[in-house]
């Protein structure tokens, strides 16, 4: 077997929006990084040999980074990875992500979600990696039975959509596989909304298709690529109707993953644990086009249409844990999110094609 090297980083998923941010943070921390992907979820232009988003990673970083596409479900591509480098830690994304497609092809999601991350925990196990940071979601925790949401809210109750199921059954997963073998050692970290872009503008959020997550679609609306935005529901038990959520800025969210890796390397570290990854506060979706409109300078143009399937009314988190225990906090706020954001679209107007 040969010897782990904790600086050198897999990355499932990592052409895709969080984890694209995620390794421009671990090349700028001084990682070497090895990116997996099967580009469901990211362009590659024909003639080149990485999708567009490391490549402008790449850029921005000057660093280096190697790249394979693989898609997780193909046990030997990923053994051979494992057999090659001498991974230390592994950082899992790689994921199929929209709530509201889960409920119209949940198989897909189950199938990818899951059987997906089992390969990697198995390919994981027989390579002696024991290291993990696991990309999860604040959709564990189903409909809130309090807010502001914390770690020890119940999970998997009650949960809306199959991503959210997803995402709890691999939590699950991994608690008894840190439990059944102490040498594991698994960060979990519950994501909010994550939103905005790199602050330079080379690198955002590009969903193929119809955007599934609000900022996407309003930006596409800004710039004119979609003709109007869809606001599922305005009869919620909020201040205007419309959905709350905690929108965190994507930057903020791959810096956690940074802090995530340390306390993961830290000698005091064992086992299971999960942390939220929010900033507290909540944001309807009228609040962000008010905001998003201020940013850019554009009128957006909305429908309210009925509400949409595995859709709450609120989520938003209390981070306490994550700062007390990995120095970990928000710093950006929603007025960044929405510049930056903009700035990436108006600078991208097709995304990365």
């Amino acid at each position: 077997m040969s010897q782990k090297n904790s600086r050198i980083v897999l990355v499932t998923g990592g052409a895709g929006f969080v984890g694209s941010h995620a390794v421009l943070v671990l090349l700028e921390e001084g990682y070497s990084v090895i990116v997996v992907d099967n580009l469901v979820n990211a362009y590659k232009a024909e003639n080149e040999e990485l999708p567009e988003s490391l490549i402008r990673v790449m850029k921005l970083t000057g660093k280096s980074l190697i790249f394979y596409n693989i898609n997780l479900c193909d046990k030997n591509a990923l053994k051979e990875v494992f057999s090659k480098h001498k991974i230390g830690c592994v950082m899992h994304f790689a994921a199929l992500k929209a709530v509201g497609e889960s409920c119209t092809i949940p198989l897909t999601y189950y199938s990818n979600n899951i059987t997906g991350s089992i390969i990697l925990f198995e390919v994981m196990k027989e390579a002696g990696v024991k290291n993990l940071v696991y990309s999860s979601s604040s959709t564990v925790y189903g409909n809130p039975q309090f807010l502001p949401l914390t770690e020890t809210h119940p999970t998997g109750q009650g949960c809306t959509n199959p991503y959210g199921k997803s995402k709890y059954f691999v939590e699950e997963i991994l608690k008894d596989l840190a439990s059944s073998d102490k040498s594991w050692k698994v960060i979990s970290l519950r994501y909010f909304n994550p939103v905005g872009a790199h602050p330079s503008g080379d690198i955002g959020e590009d969903p193929a298709g119809i955007p599934n997550n609000l900022m996407p679609y309003i930006s596409q609306v800004a710039v004119g690529r979609q003709p109007k935005l869809l606001v599922y529901g305005n009869d919620y038990e909020t201040h205007d109707g419309t959905g709350v959520r905690d929108y965190i800025h994507i930057m903020d969210l791959a810096e956690g993953h940074n802090y995530a890796l340390k306390k993961l390397f830290s000698q005091d570290f064992s086992g299971f644990k999960a942390y939220n990854l929010g900033t507290g506060c909540g944001y309807s979706v009228l609040d962000v086009v008010k905001a998003f409109s201020a940013a850019s300078g554009r009128k957006i143009a909305y429908d309210i249409v009925g509400r949409r399937e595995g859709d709450i009314a609120s989520s938003y988190c209390d981070s306490t844990l994550a700062f007390k225990e990995l120095g970990w906090k928000a710093n950006r706020l929603l007025t960044d999110m929405c510049a930056d954001a903009w700035r990436w679209q108006s600078k991208n107007p097709n995304g990365f094609q």
